[in-house]
């Protein structure tokens, strides 16, 4: 199975891309993963409604461009479906077992995601009513799909 994270802008904390490498090597031996990264707009410090749309709309663009159109998409929001870890394995089993070879997961901005990514998406997916900083975030989804992985195989993996 192909994993892609498809997220806007890139990783500045040195401690946030040694986490991402570490789940890349331990997710190489369950998924081919790749990192899809767009770059991000700068929003002004008060940026109204309308401009703030307008970037998500720029930064969706972007992202959409670079998702194949045989994947499947799950972007990752706030009001998305709940599923925790055993669930989260399971829906990744069924996938590969339906056919679904190419998983596309699309982080956000600042902002998050433009409705034109949201109707892209063949699921949402959420994993708090918290919200994360993007760069945590691909942390937390990295770490997930290796947990996700070890339940698949039957590997111990902690609790």
């Amino acid at each position: 199975m192909k994993i892609t994270i498809a997220c806007v802008g890139k990783i500045k904390e040195k401690f946030y891309r040694e986490a991402v490498s570490e789940f890349e090597k331990r997710l190489s031996k369950y998924c081919r993963l790749e990192f899809v990264e767009v770059a991000d707009e700068k929003t002004p410090e008060n940026a109204g409604a309308a401009l703030e749309e307008q970037i998500r709309e720029k930064e969706a663009r972007r992202l959409l461009e670079k998702i194949r159109e045989d994947a499947f998409v799950c972007s990752l929001e706030i009001n998305g479906k709940r599923l925790d870890s055993r669930e989260f394995a399971k829906w990744v089993e069924r996938s590969a077992v339906n056919g679904i070879s190419h998983i596309v997961f699309v982080i956000g901005g600042s902002l998050g995601l433009h409705e034109s990514v949201r109707k892209r998406a063949d699921m949402a997916l959420s994993f708090s009513d918290m919200t994360f900083p993007h760069q945590l975030m691909r942390v937390i989804l990295l770490e997930q799909i290796y947990r996700a992985f070890r339940i698949i195989n039957g590997e111990p993996y902690h609790k």
